[in-house]
């Protein structure tokens, strides 16, 4: 959710934005922003310069690259699941809602935590590395002539979509993939709001699509549609 609200808060003023090239200014722009865009016109140039398709190829190789980091989530909310028996009798030993018995509950499941090797922030490693990815395909497609003009279907990607495809699918599967993730996360770990994201980051995803690039709502699609599947 934060991946694609900050590229869709980004500047999308064409005229203060300048293009993109091996010599820009700064380390992001010429290393991550100008690599990436010229590995997507490579990807067209092996697919008769769909623009599109070269979009959904690099979505898949992300989350290729980042499948070993989901495995590692997986296996750590694994882990969660087979202590669950204990973080209920400890919830029962420290039900308390002072701050002593918070504090006790929380060095005790630190402890459990660490004697099972469990790192609960596992889970995040993946939208960590997301985020500067989407935010580098946003630039890239903003500040590369070929994918701000390219067409896929009835898009234009440099533009929102016309008839809000996209941003329903981005909802859509954005629901079902943090539906899924939700079943399979120990309940000691869920809470009010934890449960509420489930219908809120759909949409906030929706919403936030409307008004962004094609190209952005198209990889968050292809994105969740692969961690679906």
């Amino acid at each position: 959710t934060l991946a694609l609200v900050v590229t869709g808060c980004a500047s999308t003023n064409g005229s203060s934005v300048a293009s993109i090239s091996h010599t820009s200014g700064n380390w992001w722009d010429r290393y991550i922003v100008y690599y990436i865009s010229q590995f997507i016109l490579w990807i067209a140039s092996l697919v008769r310069d769909s623009y599109g398709w070269a979009i959904i190829i690099f979505t898949i190789i992300v989350r290729i690259i980042l499948l070993p980091l989901n495995a590692i989530s997986i296996k750590s909310m694994a882990k969660q699941q087979k202590v669950q028996p204990q973080m209920d009798a400890l919830r029962k030993k420290y039900p308390g809602k002072d701050v002593e018995s918070r504090q006790k509950l929380q060095e005790e499941t630190s402890k459990l935590y660490k004697e099972a090797g469990i790192n609960p922030y596992t889970g995040c490693l993946p939208m960590l590395i997301q985020l500067p990815v989407m935010y580098a395909l946003y630039q890239a497609i903003w500040r590369t002539p070929q994918l701000q003009n390219g067409r896929f279907l009835w898009m234009d990607l440099g533009r929102p979509d016309p008839y809000y495809i996209m941003p329903v699918l981005a909802a859509a599967f954005t629901f079902i993939s943090t539906y899924i993730s939700q079943m399979s996360t120990p309940q000691s770990s869920q809470n009010g709001m934890t449960k509420g994201m489930t219908y809120l980051m759909p949409l906030i995803i929706g919403v936030s699509a409307i008004g962004i690039q094609s190209a952005i709502s198209l990889y968050w699609v292809i994105s969740n549609l692969f961690q679906v599947v």
